[in-house]
């Protein structure tokens, strides 16, 4: 891969692909009504809708990492932990072992339909947060010449980080789409957005992500 593309201005499909984090049902289209609220207020699937067609009319490949879990917990590790995941207290001395709420094979884990995969779009299972451990994510990204992605979905602050990390590790460029991105978990969205991965990567809005997709739309294959 050439070191020239991740300081390209613009996110061509010739150098980017658009990596939904965990755009599924479940978290997409809750049922408890206050995370429903959450996410309308903050029009996460409408500005998630709006960057995959901005992606799409660029010509770039649609990447979907999505938790693909055993329903009986079998493939959940226990952990120490001060917290649960809504950093309420705990005893860590009891550790955790929890089935996860949403599993493979049902219909909370499939890809919300209004940002479903298109044709030569890629499903990329993973069985923990960072889309690229033990996954073909990287493998898919080189076959395509792919050297900076555009991440979007939630939580910021769990499979978001974690991948932004791992792809900053992995020398890839990294772009931030902001108001595609959401936590509940107190000030942890704003957090990341304002204080760690602008040292990574860039973050931007949506509209901004979606005018640097098609200005590189036109732009030849390296």
């Amino acid at each position: 891969m050439a070191i020239i593309s991740r300081m390209e201005p613009t996110l061509g499909p010739d150098h980017t692909g658009l990596v939904l984090f965990d755009s599924l049902n479940g978290y997409l289209h809750p049922k408890d009504p206050k995370k429903r609220a959450f996410l309308e207020e903050r029009n996460i699937l409408k500005n998630m809708t709006r960057l995959l067609k901005g992606a799409r009319r660029a010509g770039l490949t649609t990447f979907y990492p999505s938790g693909a879990h055993a329903a009986d917990g079998s493939d959940t590790v226990a952990r120490l932990t001060d917290t649960d995941m809504n950093l309420n207290p705990i005893d860590p001395r009891k550790g955790r072992s929890i089935a996860p709420g949403i599993h493979k094979d049902s219909k909370e884990s499939q890809v919300a339909p209004e940002i479903r995969p298109g044709k030569g779009d890629v499903m990329v299972p993973k069985h923990r947060w960072n889309s690229f451990y033990q996954t073909d994510l990287e493998l898919h990204l080189k076959m395509r010449d792919i050297d900076t992605i555009v991440i979007a979905g939630g939580s910021t602050d769990v499979g978001i980080a974690s991948t932004v990390f791992a792809a900053r590790d992995m020398d890839l460029g990294v772009v931030v789409v902001r108001d595609c991105c959401y936590s509940a978990r107190g000030n942890n969205n704003q957090f990341f957005m304002e204080r760690v991965f602008p040292r990574m990567g860039r973050v931007m809005d949506v509209n901004d992500v979606v005018k640097l997709m098609l200005a590189g739309a036109g732009k030849k294959k390296r």
